[in-house]
């Protein structure tokens, strides 16, 4: 079990969520064997695009989005951010766990899963694809960029956020699926109880121990930008 700092951050702008990650990353790439930390946050509404993201995959092209747009260093295709919806990026040094990309793409999937089975539903995952779906309709996209075995980006969950946006786009670039949240089959589902239930899981699928950092207080208090 190795500690982490736990850093949550409410619904924060995508710009200061990066620099906080960031911090945390290059601190982990100067230093390997340091403590690791997990972001915990929501976004303002916004759209992100990972590396090799296909504009084909906005359904009116990039000036036709309701939201900002972002190109960010994480793999896959583009999906949508809003308040409702839980992103967990854990900064870890996989060397410090296991080495292997799909192990950890398989670990973040898990996690949810586990959330999933703790609701009582039916999650699952589609062969050749990352994600995880619930009778049907995908709840949890992932997506990390990794450099010399140090992670950041990870999984954002659908919990009770509005889904129109995702009507913009076609989501991991994977039409003919649908997207769904975990409050079509649990009203009245809330982030905070979802939260609790992705920490713990978290917390054993990647065997650490989570403790609030310091620095949270100040992040939360430093001017807020636009998405």
């Amino acid at each position: 079990m190795r500690q982490a700092d736990l850093l949550q951050l409410g619904v924060i702008s995508l710009t200061q969520a990066l620099a906080q990650q960031q911090q945390r990353h290059e601190q982990l790439l100067a230093q390997p064997h340091g403590r690791e930390a997990l972001l915990l946050l929501q976004h303002p509404p916004c759209y992100t695009m990972g590396r090799g993201s296909k504009a084909i995959h906005l359904r009116h092209g990039p000036h036709g989005l309701p939201h900002p747009l972002h190109h960010i260093d994480r793999g896959g295709e583009v999906t949508h951010h809003c308040p409702g919806q839980l992103v967990l990026w854990p900064v870890l040094n996989l060397q410090q766990h296991t080495p292997d990309l799909h192990w950890y793409l398989r670990c973040l999937e898990a996690i949810v899963l586990e959330v999933l089975m703790a609701l009582g539903l039916p999650g699952e995952r589609q062969p050749g694809l990352t994600g995880v779906w619930c009778y049907g309709r995908k709840v949890a996209a992932v997506g990390i960029g990794c450099r010399r075995w140090i992670t950041r980006h990870g999984l954002a969950l659908n919990v009770n956020c509005p889904l129109q946006g995702f009507d913009a786009i076609v989501p991991c670039g994977l039409a003919g699926y649908g997207v769904g949240r975990l409050l079509d089959w649990c009203p009245g589902l809330t982030c905070a109880q979802v939260q609790t239930l992705l920490l713990a899981a978290t917390e054993r699928h990647l065997h650490l121990d989570l403790a609030p950092s310091p620095d949270t207080c100040e992040i939360l208090k430093s001017p807020v930008s636009t998405p």
